[in-house]
């Protein structure tokens, strides 16, 4: 698989190669895929500071911050209550978003002495079109080189390329359009955007829009991230037969150490059968193909990862597929007890999920920057 890297707000390409560096390296040296890395479009300059912390200049964003940034709420999260669940929170910091660009936009009209007379700006219009152009210009970088098939996102680029993804899907059903992106890795993520009938941008939230992106995933993300909701967020919406997620300890940062880095290449050496078993799949049926041999799983293979390496099976009797499943869920908690350290050490594993939100909930979080990138 040849990777398109999407790196964070206040990011570069030259500044995400280096911060990606050691997971990149242990995953090609497993044969796993190359890289390539691009970035926003819009130079940005870091907040008052923070001139100092996000790295090497120029810096950039996939968003038009030119008129005020709309999407610069995910710093809200930090102030939401603890204790509600991921699709909650994602909510309360919307709505908190919302008082808050009104608040400003009323403030503004005030001092500029705006007559009710004076048409006002249409903000929902300049949030479509600055979003449109940041998936336009990810779309073209894809365009343009023919071997990306997968995507690695980390926070802001993370957001962006679940919404491609999402994009991608939709525009496949619409009018037939060969989908590129087979697989996705999620690093400090939120949930993908999508656009309405009436113009706006709407996060995907599971329990309003269930499941949104089907194509196999990897998430990324530590219990100490004070955006860990948005991440559980974007998890949440993906298709949990072939969503992995991986929580490294720590806080809103690419995991750049040897026991993460080591432990990550081993645990995507073993998904990637998953993403090339699926994606054969996903070429049969938009072919008509429907011949095949059938998991019980929404028509596909179950697969599983085993305690020696990675293997995959077929089988169509449903004693056989519980089995599968019952060790496909235990290695999936094999995963997640082995990545789950630190302070979350001690955390059931009903569901790293939730006990990851519950270690967010019980300890005064703050966010430990993530090298530089939101």
């Amino acid at each position: 698989m040849k990777f398109l890297c999407l790196p964070g707000a206040y990011g570069s390409a030259k500044n995400f190669k280096v911060q990606l560096g050691p997971l990149a390296e242990e995953l090609e040296k497993r044969g796993l895929g190359s890289f390539t890395y691009s970035q926003g479009t819009f130079e940005v300059e870091p907040p008052v500071g923070w001139e100092d912390y996000f790295g090497s200049r120029p810096l950039y964003r996939f968003l038009d911050t030119s008129k005020g940034d709309a999407f610069e709420t995910l710093r809200r999260l930090r102030h939401v209550p603890r204790g509600m669940n991921p699709e909650e929170t994602m909510r309360q910091f919307k709505k908190a978003g919302d008082e808050e660009n009104k608040n400003n936009a009323s403030s503004s009209s005030e001092g500029e002495g705006e007559s009710p007379h004076r048409p006002k700006a249409d903000k929902t219009d300049w949030q479509t079109r600055a979003w449109r152009g940041a998936l336009d210009g990810v779309f073209k970088t894809i365009e343009e080189d023919e071997e990306i098939d997968a995507i690695v996102g980390y926070s802001e680029g993370a957001m962006v390329g679940a919404s491609l993804v999402l994009e991608e899907g939709l525009r496949f059903k619409r009018s037939g359009t060969p989908r590129r992106i087979k697989f996705a890795i999620f690093i400090s993520g939120a949930p993908p955007l999508k656009f309405e009938g009436n113009g706006k941008i709407v996060p995907q939230l599971f329990d309003e829009s269930g499941t949104v992106i089907d194509i196999p995933t990897y998430h990324i993300f530590g219990c100490d991230d004070a955006f860990l909701s948005s991440a559980v967020a974007l998890f949440n919406v993906c298709d949990q037969e072939n969503a992995m997620m991986y929580d490294h300890g720590l806080g809103h940062i690419v995991p750049r150490d040897v026991e993460n880095v080591t432990l990550l290449g081993q645990f995507l050496g073993d998904f990637a059968p998953r993403v090339e078993r699926e994606w054969k799949m996903k070429e049969l049926q938009s072919s008509g193909d429907t011949n095949g041999k059938r998991g019980t799983s929404g028509g596909r293979p179950r697969l599983v990862h085993t305690r020696t390496g990675s293997e995959t099976s077929e089988t169509d009797d449903e004693e056989g597929a519980e089995k599968e499943y019952k060790r496909e869920r235990e290695m999936k908690m094999l995963s997640r007890a082995r990545s789950f350290r630190g302070r979350s050490r001690g955390a059931s594993l009903k569901g790293l999920a939730a006990a990851a939100v519950q270690a967010q909930a019980q300890a005064h979080v703050q966010t430990q920057g993530g090298q530089g990138q939101v």
